[in-house]
């Protein structure tokens, strides 16, 4: 296991030469906090030309580390240009790196029973991203994995002035968010139809991590199609399609703007096409490649400008 990693590593530095590998950034919120962060840079030929950014949330109970573990979100995004951050969540010890969460609202842990800020943290971020480190104001992407994935939501609302696009994996929507008003944050989806931690039709967590909630149960899985489809202007009768293992869900809307939800039905608490977690952790489902699927995506959709679908994802 040891050898599979020093070569995956191996394989890090030499598909991307040039690149810079976790570069610390930190930031003091208001609330007194001193947050952080890491960045993984592509090697840029052109200093000048900014350079479109994915912010990666983790799950609850990891941080950046596992985030980027479990995804292999910078070894596929890094040789396309992306710069990928990777935010920490907060947690009771703060000398413990990992076991952070973030507050989504009605979940998770120490960030939601401490009322952290975590949105405005990740906007303080975004702002500290575009002044020095040549991000594209255009190109903002956030996505996150289950209790990450719930703030990704959030942050998507919250921030749509400034994120164009959202990929929220094994998360989902409470029934108590306000609409956002901004009407062009692109969206896509992604769940497990065997997930007990976050379910597909809703209701209390079944999972390990279930204390970590307040009693609030979530809406089902579908309701964060109908949420940003209203969001967008959307119109609210989806196309449906399914590919063998995997259900794809399609909102028609305005150009340039896309609301999108994948199910991957022998799918669990886990990132399709990723790794696992940890030892008693879901076993990622390989019917799908959600890193590849959210980048390509992601390219597809910068802020504020019309785009020409591609014809895998044409509709």
């Amino acid at each position: 296991m040891i050898s599979r990693y020093i070569f995956f590593l191996i394989g890090l530095v030499f598909c991307v030469p040039g690149a810079l590998f976790g570069a610390p950034g930190s930031i003091e919120t208001p609330d007194g906090r001193t947050r952080t962060y890491t960045i993984d840079k592509p090697s840029v030929s052109d200093p000048k030309t900014p350079t479109p950014v994915i912010i990666m949330l983790h799950g609850g109970g990891g941080d950046d580390d596992t985030a980027k573990t479990m995804t292999g979100l910078s070894d596929a995004a890094l040789p396309r240009g992306f710069m990928v951050v990777y935010p920490n969540g907060t947690g009771k010890f703060e000398r413990i790196k990992k076991l952070k969460t973030w507050n989504a609202g009605h979940c998770c842990g120490y960030a939601m029973e401490n009322a952290v800020d975590d949105v405005g943290f990740i906007d303080m971020v975004i702002d500290q991203l575009v002044a020095k480190e040549g991000a594209d104001p255009l190109r903002i992407y956030v996505t996150g994995m289950s209790n990450g994935a719930m703030l990704t939501h959030k942050v998507g609302a919250r921030l749509c002035h400034k994120i164009a696009a959202i990929a929220p994996v094994v998360g989902g929507l409470f029934g108590d968010e306000k609409v956002p008003k901004c009407g062009a944050t692109s969206v896509l989806t992604i769940n497990g139809g065997l997930d007990h931690s976050v379910p597909l039709e809703g209701g209390l967590s079944q999972g390990r991590a279930a204390s970590a909630w307040d009693d609030t149960p979530l809406k089902a899985a579908a309701y964060q199609g109908t949420f940003w489809a209203k969001a967008n202007g959307c119109d609210p009768v989806p196309d449906e399609s399914n590919q063998k293992d995997i259900s794809v869900t399609r909102y028609r809307c305005a150009q340039g703007v896309d609301v999108v939800r994948y199910v991957v039905a022998q799918g669990g608490h886990a990132w399709p096409g990723g790794r696992k977690g940890s030892p008693r952790g879901d076993t990622p489902p390989q019917t799908l490649d959600a890193t590849g699927l959210i980048i390509q995506f992601f390219e597809e959709h910068p802020r504020g400008a019309a785009r020409v679908p591609s014809p895998a994802n044409a509709h």
